[in-house]
């Protein structure tokens, strides 16, 4: 089965670090153009970063430019996103996708509140 799973999510204060996990199953990640996506409540989806299959990667929100990081660890299929310095506004739904084609996990949710 084809799928991308979440983890790592959770509730933390102003100032804290996370880091979400995306496992993919039924294809190689390596392969593709994958991204981070967050979904904040009551807003649209806003893609955070990307990274190419060759490696390369696009930042595409500048408020999360020297707090977020992606990589990827091939052996293990899984793509990765480290959040440092978080702030109230960075509260939303995580999700990985898969450009093209598209796909998406079922998100995990980070809260960050004092």
């Amino acid at each position: 089965e084809v799928q991308l799973v979440e983890s790592g999510g959770g509730m933390v204060q102003p100032g804290g670090s996370l880091r979400l996990s995306c496992a993919a199953s039924g294809f190689i990640l390596s392969a593709y153009d994958m991204s981070w996506v967050r979904q904040a409540p009551g807003k649209g989806p806003e893609w955070v970063l990307g990274i190419k299959f060759g490696g390369g990667v696009t930042y595409y929100a500048d408020s999360v430019k020297g707090r977020f990081t992606i990589s990827r660890d091939n052996a293990k299929n899984t793509l990765y996103l480290q959040i440092d310095s978080l702030k109230s506004e960075d509260t939303a739904l995580y999700y990985c996708a898969r450009e093209r084609p598209y796909m998406r996990g079922q998100g995990t949710q980070v809260t960050v509140s004092s």
